[in-house]
């Protein structure tokens, strides 16, 4: 059997076929948050209409090329759930190995469901949509807000759990990324709402702490998992 030390401790890997498995699954995660920000950055830059300091990336999935942003959220979501998976298979029966994949796997599913659940026009966006911040909610508008909260919660959650399960390894600057994960996110989210003129980028920003903490954490593990 063979042991990775850093992340993961003294948890065995049984074999080569389970490795290459668990390593596949790592993968995903590792690839969810650069697909997510290459495909959002693109659209960004060349939807009429979209100012990234005003506009969520949510509303990208509204109009006649919104279904690239559905799918982005969509693929995003399910690339974590997969990472779930392989983290689950690297980390299970150790201090944060129930809790910590059970997190990530509910984060990617709120992120998924985002894609499934689209927000409202409003704020000019897309071109022809009201100037002003929508009157009512639509049902689907507010799944996709609940989605994102939960995707938002079980990220914080998740960066505590591997916060305490590095920190028993003695692995400080890992300790300090995943907590100031879980501090900075919500921070930014907050700033956000209170920032009409740059909401979109501080809610970016806030996703990229959630989507960057997983593609980290995933690369590292895939580095100690032959």
């Amino acid at each position: 059997m063979e042991i990775a030390r850093t992340f993961s401790g003294d948890v065995p890997v049984a074999s080569r076929a389970s490795g290459r498995i668990t390593r596949a699954l790592l993968a995903c995660g590792v690839a969810g948050g650069p697909f997510f920000y290459v495909l959002a950055i693109g659209q960004i830059l060349t939807r009429p209409g979209f100012d990234i300091r005003r506009h969520a990336i949510s509303l990208l999935s509204l109009g006649d090329l919104g279904w690239i942003q559905n799918i982005n959220f969509v693929v995003t979501g399910a690339l974590s759930i997969a990472c779930a998976m392989g983290f689950r298979r690297a980390l299970g029966g150790s201090r944060g190995g129930t809790w910590g994949p059970i997190l990530i796997g509910t984060f990617g599913t709120g992120t998924l469901l985002a894609g499934v659940f689209h927000a409202d026009p409003g704020l000019g966006f897309p071109p022809g949509a009201a100037a002003g911040m929508p009157t009512t909610v639509s049902w689907h508008a507010a799944l996709h807000e609940v989605s994102f909260m939960v995707a938002m919660v079980a990220m914080i959650a998740a960066s505590f759990v591997f916060s305490r399960r590095l920190a028993s390894l003695g692995r400080r600057g890992w300790t300090v990324y995943c907590a100031a994960s879980g501090i900075v996110c919500p921070l930014l989210v907050v700033a956000g709402m209170s920032t009409p003129n740059w909401v979109g980028v501080l809610i970016a920003c806030a996703a990229g702490v959630m989507f960057g903490f997983v593609t980290v954490l995933a690369a590292r593990l895939l580095r100690e998992v032959q």
